[in-house]
């Protein structure tokens, strides 16, 4: 009844209270909910900090810890206790007594996931399986496959790539040792196989010519074809797992060359689910690269297309998201099944099940259905009922459009989870799926009221909201494992996030379509190709701004160290979005940061020093160097291990013409980093080595090339080029008929350069032989002091005498790793160089070294220093006799 005494307003009408939200049908007063429903979170906390502990507590511990949590529970919960309390005056009403049973529920909880995750932890040391391990014993086993198989990435080690290996999850059944003994268990291991495929290889067992031994995805190694539940035989090595992969009990390397053997087919459910990927797959075939593969990722979580650079892209950009099967698939599509949050529990609901004449309840069946669906084609693991648990989270937000039962709701899910399965209290994966929902379902929908209140319109306010609260809370996690912070997670997530829906949905509509009609699949994944591309160019433009992130202290101190600073951050901005000036300044002062242009950052920095000449780029254990030519274009000589900072490298010089990338050599540390280089600006053509050798980086080094339509010519001693200011000569190697290189060092490509009256040498990785052959040619024999030497093979100890004393460099430039395995540069190479006048400098120490200046002027040398970058003079030299001198 309305209250009509003197004095009293009558409440708002129901209308009223609607026209305050930007939703059709209103959202409820706040107040009309009442306050969060917390009591599930104690139990849920306590449930995965058990379970996180008990994981590597000794057995008699986490039995001790049961007992006596459920003896300290059955005290709480004792009827008989709890009247001796009553009659003693120690309870004084019935909130007392829910605060016991609170505490007994907490008990009971961290009980059970205690005993779990006990459970769940011998499976990993019971059986033979971790002894034979430790042997590194040769078994015959039969396996369960228990996950999809994955390609490793690319790693370079060295001056070679490690060969990319095909890794499975899989529970040994049965295992037989040398002897004959056979034992059964049931224990998880990580299958590793070569991802060669038989017909890759030579008789003899090495690579084959024909195909490179280092594949992409879908290169069609049968141990890719691998579904869930298959059944294998394998002869393989057995091998401890690294000491943080607690819940492998070892690791099993099957011998390169081989075949799975099955001996049991997958389930009936896992072929339904894999004619669907497969079926998805076929569909994307003739898509533009990066819509081939991203878009079955978005879909299904199925990342096997997706190439290195593109996973960086996004991993730099926080967007890794979008490439697992997360609770944002299954609310875009319980989204398009039921409407917009607010509206589903109502008669006038959205969607298409309205249209469709479905009514409330069969709605429900029908998204529960749905779920289930979502769950088999996405593999019925522990990642994926995590996503499908976060999506009943969101169906109960769409249902009911009322966020006070949606906490209780995300902790039943994390206690039902954990319970489930313990090891997912370890998972950052999971860590951050939690984060985010309870930063959605808390911190956006206030930001997002402050926004609204300050004139953002409503639906960009909830999506800025959203971006902002989930980055918030996830960012420190996210600073324990990369060490960096990125600047630019928030612009690009709200970026994409307009192309996730309609490329999920038409993504999932090609799935379920290509079982029957694969021509309108096709037409299908076409049209998801347009948003699935966008992502992809928000991913590929964030990632190659030079200021998209910072360099961040790891681990848990670093990540206690960011959310300290997000929350200082927080309250500052609150007041800050109170002066619109300050905000603007705040915000083009951001801009500069990410953007970094070179003309400022030259300014502000010192680096680029002005009219620099060469720059040795610090690039890891690897050569790259840029050799000016004038006017933003600049001849790059060897790509270096890592495109990222290749591409770093080049964004800081202003780099964006290049009219010749030179690759000494096909080593990995040389030529690794050439989709860096080649990034965002226009090449004129690729030169290299005529020795083709390792086969993988040359054909790598061609692939490229040829998708970019860069010829690709050799380099031969003799060769004369020009390029503006620039000049030089090749030395070496000499044209055929001449003796084969021992390896790809000595062949590689030698350059003598001048530029402003200045002599360079690069010698890139050749070893004495060849030094010593080259001062045995017509150029070698005329070659004098230079003013810069780049040293060969990063300053190891393998250098010829006669050449260093030939060369009798001013200055020595030496590109070599921060604490790499070989120990370069050698000292004697370094006292060898010192001893004959040189000033040596090293990108393992000084960071990235410029030259500059002219041969009338002197020489000026400096450094860019590791963090902010900033130019340093580290050395001058005045003019002397032989600078610049003609041969």
């Amino acid at each position: 009844m309305t209250d009509t005494r003197p004095g009293t307003a009558p409440p708002p009408p129901r209308a009223a209270v609607h026209a305050a939200s930007w939703n059709r049908l209103g959202a409820a007063h706040p107040r009309q909910e009442g306050p969060p429903d917390l009591r599930l979170v104690p139990p849920a906390l306590a449930a995965w900090a058990a379970a996180a502990l008990a994981l590597g507590a000794p057995p008699s511990w986490a039995a001790f810890a049961v007992a006596l949590c459920l003896s300290a529970a059955g005290m709480l919960v004792l009827p008989g206790a709890m009247g001796r309390a009553r009659r003693q005056g120690r309870l004084a009403g019935s909130g007392h007594a829910w605060g016991r049973l609170s505490v007994a529920a907490v008990l009971l909880c961290a009980a059970a996931s205690t005993a779990s995750a006990v459970l769940h932890g011998a499976d990993v040391r019971r059986g033979p399986v971790p002894a034979l391990a430790a042997r590194y014993a040769e078994v015959t086993a039969e396996l369960e496959v228990s996950s999809d198989p994955r390609l490793t990435r690319p790693r370079v080690t060295g001056d070679h790539v490690a060969p990319t290996s095909v890794v499975i999850d899989a529970r040994v059944l049965r295992v037989t040792t040398a002897d004959g003994t056979e034992t059964s268990t049931r224990t998880p291991v990580l299958l590793i196989a070569d991802a060669i495929p038989p017909t890759s290889r030579e008789p003899d067992g090495s690579p084959s010519r024909a195909r490179p031994p280092v594949p992409g995805p879908g290169t069609g190694s049968p141990w890719q074809a691998l579904l869930p539940s298959t059944r294998l035989r394998v002869q393989a090595r057995l091998a401890p797992p690294l000491a943080d992969s607690g819940q492998i009990a070892a690791v099993l390397r099957v011998s390169r060359g081989a075949a799975p053997h099955v001996v049991g087919a997958p389930s009936g459910l896992q072929r339904l689910a894999g004619e669907l990927r497969a079926g998805l797959r076929e569909a994307t075939d003739g898509l533009p690269p990066d819509a081939r593969a991203l878009l079955p990722g978005l879909v299904v979580g199925d990342t096997s297309r997706v190439p290195a650079d593109l996973h960086d892209a996004f991993r730099a950009t926080d967007l890794t998201h979008l490439l697992a099967v997360s609770g944002a698939n299954f609310t875009i599509l319980l989204a398009l099944l039921i409407g917009p949050p607010g509206r589903a529990h109502r008669a006038e609901r959205g969607g298409l099940a309205p249209r469709l004449g479905i009514p409330l309840r069969a709605t429900a069946l029908l998204g529960g259905t749905l779920a289930l669906g979502f769950v088999i084609v996405c593999r019925p693991d522990p990642s994926v009922l995590r996503a499908a648990a976060c999506g009943g989270i969101a169906l109960l937000a769409i249902g009911t459009g009322r966020r006070r039962s949606l906490i209780p709701a995300l902790a039943a899910a994390v206690l039902l989870l954990v319970l489930y399965d313990p090891w997912l209290s370890r998972s950052y994966g999971f860590l951050l799926s939690v984060l985010a929902t309870g930063a959605l379902l808390t911190i956006a929908p206030r930001w997002s009221a402050a926004l609204r209140s300050r004139g953002v319109p409503p639906r960009l306010a909830e999506a800025l909201a959203a971006a902002a609260a989930a980055q918030a809370v996830c960012a420190p996690v996210v600073a324990v494992l990369a060490a960096r912070v990125s600047l630019v997670a928030v612009p690009c997530n709200l970026l994409a996030e307009f192309a996730v829906a309609p490329a999920t949905v038409l993504g999932f509509a090609a799935l379920a379509t290509a079982p029957v009609a694969m021509s309108l699949a096709k037409a299908l994944a076409w049209c998801a190709s347009w948003p699935t591309g966008w992502i992809a160019t928000i991913a590929r433009t964030g990632a190659a701004l030079p200021g998209n992130g910072v360099d961040w202290p790891g681990g848990w101190s670093g990540g206690f160290l960011l959310a300290l600073a997000t929350g200082v951050v927080v309250l500052v901005g609150r007041r800050m979005v109170r002066h619109p000036w300050w905000s603007t300044a705040c915000a083009l002062l951001l801009l500069i940061v990410v953007m970094q242009p070179p003309s400022l950052t030259g300014v502000i920095t010192g680096w680029p020093p002005p009219g620099w000449r060469l720059v040795m780029c610090d690039v890891g254990q690897g050569d790259a160097a840029v050799l000016s030519t004038g006017g933003g274009s600049a001849v790059v000589v060897d790509a270096g291990p890592d495109p990222v900072l290749a591409d770093r490298c080049l964004r800081s010089l202003g780099i964006t013409r290049i009219p010749l990338v030179l690759l000494t050599h096909f080593h990995a540390d040389h030529v690794a980093g050439l989709p860096g280089v080649l990034r965002g600006r226009s090449v004129g053509a690729i030169e290299t080595t005529g020795f083709q050798e390792p086969l993988d980086q040359a054909e790598f080094v061609h692939r490229q090339a040829a998708a970019r339509r860069i010829p690709v010519t050799r380099a031969v001693a003799g060769e004369l080029r020009r390029a503006g200011p620039l000049e030089w000569q090749v030395l070496w190697p000499p044209p055929r008929p001449a003796p084969v290189p021992e390896g790809p060092n000595d062949a590689s490509v030698t350059l003598l350069v001048r530029t402003a009256g200045l002599t360079m040498l690069f010698l890139g990785d050749l070893e004495p032989p060849a030094q010593r052959e080259l001062l045995r040619t017509p150029a070698g024999a005329r070659l004098a002091r230079v003013d810069v030497l780049k040293v060969a093979h990063h300053g190891s100890a393998y250098q010829d005498p006669g050449l260093l004393r030939r060369a009798a460099p001013r200055l020595a430039l030496i590109s070599c790793g921060e604490d790499n395995p070989y120990g370069h540069p050698s000292p004697s190479t370094v006292a060898a160089l010192q001893s004959g006048g040189a000033t040596v400098l090293r990108t393992d120490r000084d960071g990235a070294l410029a030259v500059m200046g002219a041969a009338e002027e002197g020489l000026l040398w400096a450094a860019a220093d590791a963090g902010p970058t900033t130019g340093r003079e580290v050395a001058r030299a005045p003019p002397g006799q032989g600078l610049g001198r003609e041969d």
